[in-house]
C-alpha cells in the first residue's frame, strides 16, 4: 500500500507532494514557492506578506455567500529531527514515507505531518469544488516551530474572517480551545582550551534511541532527557575524580526533548577502571528507573584518543553542575483540567561552537503568564550563578480557553452528527499560533483540531491513517454547517 491508495485521495495526494518539498524552520523558501505555484495553477487568489506567510481566498459556494468567512490555518515549516545513523539532509532531500499497519512513518526522520497534514487539508478545501461552504481563507504561516515568526508578524489583510480553524492539533476526536504560552532561555558559556592533563585515559559515551518527543505534548510522559543523563553521570564522577571534559553535545531543537547525546571525558589512568564500573552501575540504575518508558535506550562506551586540549576545569565544572541542577520536566499540573500540564521546562540542547562557546538551549511553557515568567527566571538564575550569560526569546502568550465559543459549539455538533459521540474539549500544553492571532485580532473565534499524531518532533513521528479521513470529514462538516448557518 502507498499514499496513492489512501482516502481521502485528494488530501493524501497533496500531503505526498508536501513531503517532497524541503521546509525546515526559517528556510521555507521552497514550500512558499510550492504554495504560490499551487495557487497560480488552480487560479486561486493569494497574497504573500513580508515574512513569507501565504494566504489564499476561495469564494462561497452558491447559496452560502452571506455566511461568515472561515480561516483554515496551518504552518508550513517542520521540525527536522533524525536518528543518529541517518544521512538525511532536510534542506535538500524529500521525506521518505512508509506505511506500517494503520500508521504512516518516515525513514529515521520526523514525518512532517506536523503540520503538513493541516496544510494538505487546507489546500484540498481550496480546490475541492464538491464542498459546501461560505467564504474560505487558507493561511499558511512560516517558522511556527522555532519562534512563531509568521504569526507574530502577520501582514495586514492576510486574514479577513473572524473564525479560525487551526489545523495543528494531534489527537482525533478532540477539540482544543486553549494553549500554553512559551519562552526560550539560552545560556552561553565561554571556555578556554587547556592542555590535556598528562597520564589521563579517555572514554566516549553515546546515549541514543531515547523516545524524545514534543516538549509540550510529551513532557508529562516522564521520558528520559539525554542532557540530564549525561550531566548526571559526569557530575557524579567529578565528585570522585579530577575529570577532564573534552566535549559534550546533546539534543537539537528547543521544542524537542533531547533523544540522544555524546560526551568525551578523561580521568587519571589509575581511576579508569573505577569509572567504567560506575558507568555500568549508572546504566543499570537508569534502565531500572525508565523501565516501561524508554524501551530502546542505548548506551555505548568506547575508549577515546587523548586530545591536545580540554575545556578549562572551572567552566567544565560550572557547565556540568548547571546542567545537572537545571530543572527539566513538569513543574506544575493544572488544577482545573485533569491531566493537563500547566507549567514545564525543557533542557533542550547543549552545543559546542567553534568560537569556544557552549550554548545551552531551554524552553519554558505555562498556561499562566506569571508562572511562565517565574520558571523562566529560575532557569536563568541557575545558569547565571554558574557564570554563563543568559538571554530570552520574545516568547508568546497563552490562548485562554473560551467554553462559550460559537465555533466550538458547531465543531462539537458536527462531530456528534458524523460519529455519534461528543469530542473531548481540551486545552493543550503545546503552543499554538491562535494565541498570537488573538493578540492581533481580539474578536476572533477559534478552535484547533487535527488527526492523531504520535511522537512528533522525533524520528518516531507517525500519523494514524484512519484518523486523517475522520479529520477531513469533520473539517468538511464544520464548513458546511457554518456555510448554511
Amino acid at each position: 500500500m502507498t499514499l496513492k491508495d489512501l482516502k481521502p485521495a485528494l488530501v493524501w495526494e497533496i500531503f505526498n507532494q508536501i513531503t517532497k518539498v524541503p521546509r525546515p524552520s526559517k528556510k521555507e523558501e521552497k514550500i512558499i514557492e510550492y504554495l504560490v505555484n499551487f495557487a497560480k495553477e488552480h487560479n486561486i487568489e493569494y497574497k504573500v506578506d513580508g515574512v513569507g506567510n501565504v494566504a489564499m481566498f476561495k469564494p462561497a459556494t452558491p447559496g452560502c455567500e452571506n455566511a461568515p468567512a472561515v480561516v483554515l490555518q496551518s504552518h508550513m515549516d517542520m521540525v527536522c529531527e533524525k536518528a543518529s545513523d541517518s544521512n538525511h539532509n532536510f534542506e535538500t532531500d524529500p521525506i521518505e514515507t512508509h506505511i506500517e499497519g494503520e500508521w504512516l512513518y518516515a525513514n529515521k526522520t520526523t514525518l512532517g505531518a506536523d503540520n503538513g497534514i493541516g496544510m494538505a487539508a487546507g489546500l484540498a478545501v481550496m480546490i475541492d469544488n464538491t464542498l459546501v461552504h461560505g467564504p474560505v481563507e487558507a493561511l499558511f504561516t512560516v517558522d511556527e516551530e522555532t519562534g512563531m515568526t509568521g504569526a507574530n508578524n502577520l501582514g495586514e489583510g492576510m486574514i479577513q474572517g473572524n473564525i479560525i480553524l487551526n489545523l495543528d492539533s494531534e489527537d482525533e476526536a478532540e477539540v482544543f480551545i486553549g494553549c500554553a504560552g512559551g519562552i526560550d532561555t539560552t545560556a552561553f558559556f565561554k571556555y578556554e582550551n587547556e592542555p590535556a592533563p598528562a597520564g589521563y585515559e579517555y572514554i566516549k559515551v553515546n546515549i541514543s534511541r531515547l523516545l524524545g518527543g514534543h516538549s509540550g505534548c510529551d513532557i508529562h510522559r516522564g521520558r528520559a532527557c539525554a542532557n540530564k543523563l549525561m550531566s548526571r553521570f559526569i557530575w557524579a564522577e567529578m565528585k570522585k575524580f579530577p575529570v577532564a571534559l573534552v566535549s559534550i553535545s546533546g539534543g537539537n531543537l528547543r521544542n524537542a526533548i533531547a533523544h540522544e547525546g555524546e560526551f568525551v571525558i578523561g580521568v587519571p589512568a589509575a581511576d579508569k577502571h573505577t569509572l567504567v564500573a560506575d558507568y555500568n552501575k549508572f546504566i543499570a540504575d537508569v534502565e531500572f528507573e525508565f523501565k516501561g518508558i524508554e524501551p530502546n535506550m542505548t548506551f555505548e562506551l568506547e575508549s577515546a584518543e587523548a586530545p591536545a586540549t580540554v575545556i578549562d576545569a572551572k567552566t567544565a565544572k560550572n557547565l556540568i553542575y548547571a546542567l545537572y541542577c537545571a530543572p527539566h520536566g513538569v513543574i506544575a499540573m493544572n488544577q482545573n483540567i485533569e491531566g493537563l500540564t500547566e507549567t514545564s521546562t525543557n533542557l533542550a540542547s547543549v552545543k559546542m561552537k567553534e568560537d569556544n562557546t557552549i550554548v545551552v538551549t531551554t524552553s519554558q511553557r505555562s498556561l499562566i503568564e506569571s508562572s511562565k515568567i517565574d520558571i523562566c527566571r529560575q532557569v536563568e538564575s541557575v545558569f547565571v550563578l554558574a557564570g554563563a550569560e543568559a538571554t530570552h526569546g520574545d516568547g508568546y502568550p497563552a490562548w485562554p480557553a473560551n467554553v462559550d465559543s460559537e465555533i466550538l459549539k458547531i465543531s462539537i455538533k458536527a462531530y456528534e452528527e458524523l460519529y455519534g459521540i461528543t469530542p473531548a474539549v481540551k486545552a493543550i500544553h503545546a503552543g499554538l499560533e491562535c494565541a498570537l492571532f488573538r493578540a492581533k485580532y481580539e474578536n476572533l473565534d477559534m478552535v484547533s483540531f487535527g488527526p492523531t499524531l504520535n511522537d512528533v518532533h522525533s524520528p518516531k513521528e507517525r500519523m494514524h491513517i484512519p484518523a486523517v479521513e475522520k479529520f477531513w470529514n469533520h473539517l468538511v462538516k464544520i464548513l458546511e454547517m457554518v456555510g448554511k448557518k
